[in-house]
């Protein structure tokens, strides 16, 4: 076991479950509060500007330690039976290919086709998965900021779960698969502010980006993928249901 990886990842774990648990979890329920644009978007530009400086950093920090060990996690967990069949399948296949476009189109469609239906829907009452309401923007000048930390999320997330995380509990020990299901677990558990619907429903996430990035074996389609169902919610919901775009606080 290297020991110096197992000091990095502990202190890594430490500091996202004592931000999620505490300091996020509490200002997310004042954030709740808020009901005046200007408090909310000093609110949401500070998260913006934490999350490129602490995910970023972090993700860059733990890349740094681990980068010779990623390519090697990558290949073992991609050796893992399911994995394997399911690369072989999607790739050598011309069912699989065709399954495959056919997953990219309906997962589009079932992103965008319920807002489409729900648009005269009081925002209120959309259905959410987990408690994430507060966090859509209410109007227009919340917008960009809506779309930054959906963008910031699907890269500095990806790059922490999918690929520092898996690398540094590889590097101390865990067989790959095991390490990256650790690392979409822990993903989940980031988002204890949202509930626990909300922690259940970013853990299955977790384990679709993981798979996608282990068949595909490029961390630019989960980053996309990611950043596109954050969008979908951040921004897209506000615009087609919410209206914010007419709203200026």
């Amino acid at each position: 076991m290297d020991l110096q990886l197992l000091a990095l990842l502990l202190v890594a774990v430490t500091l996202l479950v004592w931000r999620a648990v505490t300091r996020e979890r509490r200002e997310y329920a004042q954030f709740k509060r808020m009901r005046a644009t200007a408090s909310r978007q000093r609110v949401m530009r500070k998260w913006l500007v934490e999350s490129v400086l602490v995910m970023g950093g972090l993700s860059a920090a733990l890349l740094l330690a681990t980068w010779d060990i990623v390519p090697e996690a990558l290949g073992e967990a991609q050796n893992w039976e399911p994995i394997a069949a399911s690369r072989d399948f999607f790739s050598g296949t011309s069912l699989g290919r065709g399954l495959a476009i056919g997953a990219a189109v309906g997962g589009a469609i079932a992103l965008i086709l319920p807002l489409v239906l729900l648009r005269r829907t009081d925002p209120a009452e959309v259905p959410k998965l987990g408690d994430i309401g507060a966090l859509l923007p209410r109007t227009r000048g919340e917008l960009p900021y809506g779309a930054g930390l959906s963008l910031s999320a699907g890269v500095f997330e990806e790059l922490l779960f999918r690929l520092a995380f898996p690398a540094l509990l590889f590097g101390i020990g865990l067989d790959a698969p095991i390490a990256f299901l650790v690392a979409a677990a822990l993903f989940g558990l980031l988002h204890l502010y949202q509930k626990w619907v909300g922690v259940l429903a970013a853990t299955v996430l977790g384990l679709i980006f993981t798979f996608l990035y282990l068949v595909s074996g490029s961390i630019l389609l989960p980053i996309v993928v990611h950043a596109l169902v954050d969008l979908r919610s951040l921004v897209l919901l506000p615009l087609l249901i919410g209206r914010v775009w007419s709203k200026t606080g």
